[in-house]
């Protein structure tokens, strides 16, 4: 995995980390999901790049 992809995938973390926070402070439902999906589709970025790893070694 690339330093580049790592950096771009914890920063996605990151940021549906704040969603979701933003989202239970507001009481807002969507905002909190949104949160958790990006948090979830950054865990999927880090599992597929794993796995090229993996195979390039």
């Amino acid at each position: 995995m690339s330093a580049t992809d790592k950096a771009k995938n914890k920063l996605d973390d990151l940021t549906g980390k704040a969603k979701e926070k933003m989202g239970e402070a507001t009481d807002d439902r969507e905002t909190r999901n949104e949160g958790k999906a990006d948090q979830a589709k950054s865990d999927l970025k880090d599992a597929g790049e794993k796995v090229k790893d993996a195979f390039r070694h």
